[in-house]
């Protein structure tokens, strides 16, 4: 190992320096990767999820969890589904199992 030294003043080794290098090309190795799976959204699939909507009137939680949606506003509480669910299933799209891109409607038998 040798030392880099300037005026007499001694500084770090340059197995350091090196070690740095090697530590940036590593990052920057990963940035790009990161940037082409972001475009290979089929990649994610979220299996379950807690988010915060911010609604005309109110902020709402949103969970997705066991193959099940659920909101804190009173209309889900009746449909078991409502703009704020069905907003995050047009933002998320292909990144969500196919159960979570059915309405509860499409679920349930027709009455008779």
């Amino acid at each position: 190992m040798h030392l880099v030294a300037d005026a007499g003043l001694f500084l770090r080794p340059v197995v350091y320096l090196r070690q740095e290098i090697k530590m940036r090309s590593s990052l920057i190795g990963k940035i790009e990767k990161a940037k082409r799976y972001a475009q290979e959204r089929d990649r994610v699939t979220f299996s379950g999820f807690t988010a915060v909507f911010r609604g005309e009137n109110d902020s709402h939680k949103i969970s997705y969890a066991n193959k099940k949606w659920h909101c804190t506003c009173n209309f889900f509480s009746q449909w078991e589904i409502c703009s704020h669910t069905m907003a995050l299933q047009q933002i998320l799209g292909d990144m969500l199992p196919r159960e979570a891109l059915a309405s509860p409607m499409e679920t349930q038998p027709a009455e008779k």
